[in-house]
């Protein structure tokens, strides 16, 4: 499942360029035969707009929010963008400079400001940025584009325009949300964010969101906090981007990457700095695992810990035979990936980008299982009985039970992200086939498939290819689990249709059809297929 391919020619860094909304609609030239059951729209967000005025942004979560839509219709296929009109976004735009703080880039006040209210401007508190580029998802009848903040942005999925900004922190007690919810059936949504918690000390909420309401209602308006998990650090919560699900249990994975609270609060108004400013590694933590019962919502308090790693997107999270099955995409050790992810780095020569990348953390796909049934006598013998997994679980005279991982996948600075899976029929439950963005050196460079019963691997890839997380789409009357076809999309900056929209067969990953575009496509993070 590594790479099979240099990146000598740089070809990658078209993907972190500037590139401008579409007046209309661009129709794709189409190779292949597009599948009769995609009817729908494939949507996706990510950055793409990298500098303002004179003033560029430097992290690669800062560019401001593209929203791309491929419609399928009756085997043809057209592309649309538009930015959504953000906060962020509408006044960067109207003052030509960067006006609300991102991830990795500070805004400076208005230097049309005389000395004295340009001082007080530090003074105003923390104006916390709305700029929703990581991912888009459903509320009820509604979509709402996202980032890691409080805000929230409905939008139009047909248009593209944007509707409303929502700000979470009215309705629960939440200081943001992430981008990676997940929803059930029909339609109750579940996310988690950090909090203020009981005895003024920071703890993680997960909230519930009900379905689509028969009075026409928002849900929002309806959304609760189910249950609380306590963080490990007072003043110090974990970055956390997903958490895990099963039918009757929640997963949080509290990892070593700290939030210095009292530095974000206070640096950012004295002296001027970015939520990168503000994390730090706590060296001697470990990794948490925490687990609470979904309905009623009950915090279980159990102590299990595992080495130090970053980790920001689950695979899947199931129950079996009182086990609960933690799939999910490691990077060792206690450092920040984020740190690797500014601009600068990423549209480096090649050789300079395999260098940052060997001082990196290294990624793997781990497998991690945690027993449910706990009794303080088994000290000191693996309560793991399940037969397919090389996992163990370790309890210590202290009542810590320590997890140590199979490993699903392991490849030198080949990491295996943005997972994917059968959603709709595996989510939380047991399943076989996870899909991937294959990272070379942090360079997305193909889309792989791992069977993580048997750890074999499919890999689709070309040279100088550089596509986008793969979504799964069910073939409506498929049997098994990988009877559908991926979705991804494709830059390929020194091809005449510089961008496509591929499709391959999720039984091997061979090609189905692509649709071409005549413009470049930036980096794009997450999205969905809405039918």
């Amino acid at each position: 499942m590594v790479s099979r391919f240099e990146h000598p020619a740089g070809g990658y860094k078209k993907i972190f360029e500037t590139c401008e909304d579409l007046p209309e609609t661009l129709p794709a030239t189409v190779t292949g035969r597009i599948p009769t059951f995609l009817k729908g729209s494939l949507l996706r967000l990510g950055p793409g707009l990298f500098e303002v005025g004179d003033e560029p942004f430097y992290h690669l979560f800062d560019g401001q929010a593209l929203m791309h839509k491929f419609d399928f219709k009756n085997g043809q296929v057209t592309y649309f963008r538009k930015f959504v009109r953000t906060d962020a976004y509408v006044r960067a735009i109207t003052e030509k400079r960067v006006v609300i703080t991102e991830f990795g880039t500070f805004a400076y006040p208005d230097p049309c400001k005389n000395i004295f209210s340009r001082f007080f401007s530090y003074f105003k508190g923390v104006e916390v940025t709305d700029n929703c580029l990581v991912n888009v998802y459903p509320i009820g009848e509604d979509f709402y584009a996202v980032t890691e903040t409080n805000y929230i942005t409905k939008v139009n999925t047909d248009t593209l325009e944007t509707l409303k900004k929502v700000d979470m922190c009215n309705y629960v007690n939440i200081n943001g949300v992430t981008a990676h919810p997940h929803i059930e059936r029909d339609g109750t949504v579940y996310n988690i964010g950090n909090c203020m918690g009981k005895g003024a000390t920071l703890a993680y909420n997960i909230v519930k969101i009900p379905p689509t309401q028969k009075d026409k209602s928002d849900p929002i308006e309806k959304s609760k906090v189910v249950v609380q998990i306590p963080s490990h650090e007072r003043f110090k919560p974990s970055y956390v981007h997903s958490f895990g699900m099963t039918d009757n249990h929640f997963v949080f994975v509290e990892t070593p990457v700290k939030i210095n609270l009292l530095k974000f609060l206070s640096a950012w108004s004295i002296r001027g700095s970015n939520y990168m400013d503000c994390f730090e590694s706590n060296e001697s933590q470990g990794t948490l695992f925490h687990i609470a019962k979904k309905d009623p919502g009950e915090y279980i308090d159990l102590k299990f810990k595992g080495a130090p790693i970053g980790m920001f997107h689950h695979i899947n999270t199931y129950e079996d035979r009182g086990f609960i099955v933690v799939d999910l995409c490691a990077w060792k050790g206690f450092e920040f990936v984020y740190n690797y992810l500014w601009l600068a780095n990423l549209r480096a020569n090649w050789e300079e980008v395999k260098k940052a990348a060997m001082i990196a953390p290294q990624p793997e796909v781990r497998r991690y299982v945690i027993p449910l049934d706990v009794h303080k006598e088994e000290q000191g013998k693996n309560l793991i009985s399940l037969p397919y997994t090389t996992a163990t679980a370790v309890m210590y005279a202290d009542g810590t039970i320590f997890l140590e991982p199979e490993v699903l996948f392991s490849g030198p600075r080949q990491a295996f992200e943005f997972p994917q899976i059968n959603y709709e029929r595996h989510c939380g439950k047991n399943y076989t086939y996870a899909y991937g963005l294959g990272l070379n050196h942090f360079i997305p460079d193909r889309i792989c498939k791992l069977n993580v019963k048997t750890k074999e691997t499919w890999v689709w890839q070309e040279p100088d290819s550089y596509p986008s997380e793969p979504l799964f789409v069910q073939t409506p009357d498929g049997v098994d689990e990988d009877d559908g076809v991926l979705l991804t999309i494709v830059a390929a900056p020194g091809s005449q249709r510089p961008a496509y929209l591929l499709i391959l067969n999720a039984k091997d990953l061979s090609e189905v059809a692509r649709a071409e575009v005549e413009c470049s496509i930036p980096v794009t993070f997450h999205g969905m297929y809405k039918p």
